[in-house]
């Protein structure tokens, strides 16, 4: 009798397994993976902002899990994006540096992408927002034709937004292949002044500037890109509420020029460099919202993170002078190889998977998401895609000890700078941060060791805003004992040294660095 219990026991929890199952592959989870721009690790109310107000991100927070040690893979715009879709160390595939008006798409469309793994899947994909990694074949891109290769040819169904970025040329949305209003008898003239609102640190001069199309440049309006944004992406999940989709949202909050919305002007403590997070907040909020009204808030996965590091530009440094440290403690700015140039908030939300309010250690980047999706669906990767990605999904439903991903590259603006993580460790191939050099306050490129005279942090390589004569060629930090990067101590641990280095060689050789 009790073998009989025990078999129908056995029979009984074989089929739970098997309708889990069924139900798991008949609800497969929509993803939201928001990449805002240029939101430092301090820029939050959950990361310790107290001169913004954020409350929609930090109830994903108390909603979600929040990741202490995730990082940008550079801390550079295109590199960190490319890094983001392919799974691969962008400084291995050269691509180091922002693209602007004249490149051409520089992601091979023989790439398997974070996009690819949800199409495969039965997804409906989309791109809203900040693309940056160029379209078509040949440079310089000529916006009077057809932009193609561009998301589409790398595994979204939809694209909608900002070919470049909001502060350079051209200023005019793009939908899927084409600009929106673009018209034959009015097209994209070189170096004609556009049809655009001048704001500080907006670019539209010299070699970039492009005018003409005059009603493409209408359309899009600095103050409203936010909104518009958003209601592209609403509309996306209303239109896909009955099947599964990806959205990927990539705003252009908080990257210069700091145009929000009207009412959202004064609404913060930190200027406009404040108030554009607000905006930002408002975005996330309004999405969230959508998912309600829609009852998919329980079947869907939330990502919300930054491209890269807080920016010390004029909003930046009025903000800083405000009392709002964009970047936390953390040493650098975006473009650096120190801590505040990649360090980002990075928050994940799955009703009923990932526990509420919890908060993970975890090394972790943006690198890994192809491999961590593509986990999702028991999806193996094959040599040769996402070659540098990790599955990160059991730091994301559970709570593992050890880390899961063992070392980390990560590229500044300068790739003398190169930096490796492995464990509590850090190096830094060079001396200084890597990333803009500017010695003066009030220069938008304002930056490096001269920038410590004004934020005050100390580092012991740095005297007077400058590197020490006698400084050691590299560097070397504890991160476990020193996260504000303060005491070099490349000199001290000489073995310590050499495995940093060993690594740092063995990732940049290896065609592959995950299992």
């Amino acid at each position: 009798m009790r073998r009989l219990q025990n078999q129908l026991k056995q029979l009984f929890f074989s089929f739970t397994l098997l309708t889990s199952a069924i139900v798991f592959s008949q609800e497969k989870p929509n993803v939201i993976y928001i990449n805002a721009d240029d939101l430092g690790y301090g820029d939050v109310g959950a990361y310790g902002a107290t001169r913004v107000y954020t409350p929609n991100i930090d109830k994903l927070a108390v909603d979600g899990k929040k990741f202490t040690d995730a990082h940008s893979v550079s801390a550079v715009c295109t590199p960190s994006r490319y890094g983001l879709i392919t799974g691969e160390y962008p400084v291995k595939a050269n691509v180091n540096h922002a693209i602007f008006d004249r490149d051409s798409l520089i992601v091979s469309t023989s790439k398997f992408t974070l996009a690819n793994v949800f199409k495969e899947q039965g997804y409906a994909t989309a791109c809203v927002g900040k693309w940056h990694l160029g379209f078509g074949e040949t440079r310089p891109v000529n916006w009077n034709e057809s932009l193609k290769p561009g998301p589409l040819e790398l595994g979204f169904d939809y694209y909608f937004g900002v070919p470049v970025l909001n502060s350079h040329p051209p200023f005019v949305y793009v939908e899927n292949h084409k600009v929106v209003g673009l018209e034959k008898n009015d097209p994209f003239v070189w170096g004609e002044e556009a049809a655009t609102a001048p704001y500080p640190e907006k670019w539209n001069h010299g070699n970039q500037k492009i005018g003409g199309a005059t009603k493409a440049h209408q359309i899009y309006v600095d103050s409203l890109v936010g909104t518009t944004l958003k209601d592209t992406a609403q509309a996306f999940i209303r239109k896909h509420k009955k099947e599964p989709f990806f959205l990927y949202l990539a705003t252009t909050n908080i990257h210069h020029p700091f145009t929000p919305a009207k009412r959202f002007l004064g609404k913060s403590d930190a200027g406009r460099y404040g108030d554009f997070i607000q905006e930002l907040d408002w975005i996330v909020g309004e999405i969230l919202k959508t998912l309600e009204e829609e009852n998919l808030t329980n079947n869907t996965i939330v990502v919300f993170t930054s491209d890269n590091g807080g920016m010390l530009n004029r909003g930046g440094q009025d903000a800083y002078a405000m009392d709002h440290h964009m970047n936390g403690e953390l040493l650098g700015f975006k473009f650096d190889a120190w801590e505040g140039g990649h360090r980002v908030p990075f928050i994940v939300k799955w009703p009923g998977k990932v526990e509420a309010g919890s908060v993970s250690n975890q090394l972790i980047s943006n690198i890994d998401m192809v491999a961590t999706f593509a986990a999702l669906f028991n999806r193996k990767l094959q040599q040769g895609e996402a070659v540098d990605s990790y599955n990160m999904l059991p730091a994301f439903v559970e709570n593992p000890i050890k880390n899961i991903r063992p070392s980390l590259l990560i590229a500044p603006n300068s790739i003398e700078n190169l930096a490796v993580r492995k464990g509590e460790w850090v190096y830094i191939s060079g001396q200084g941060g890597g990333g803009f050099e500017a010695k003066h306050l009030g220069k938008h490129a304002f930056g490096g060791p001269a920038a410590t005279t004004f934020t005050q942090q100390q580092n012991s390589d740095i005297a007077y805003g400058n590197i020490k004569e006698n400084a050691p060629p590299a560097q070397l930090y504890n991160l476990k004992e020193d996260l504000s990067e303060k005491e070099n101590l490349y000199e001290d641990l000489p073995k310590k040294v050499e495995e940093m280095q060993t690594e740092l060689e063995r990732l940049l050789q290896v065609k592959q660095t995950r299992p």
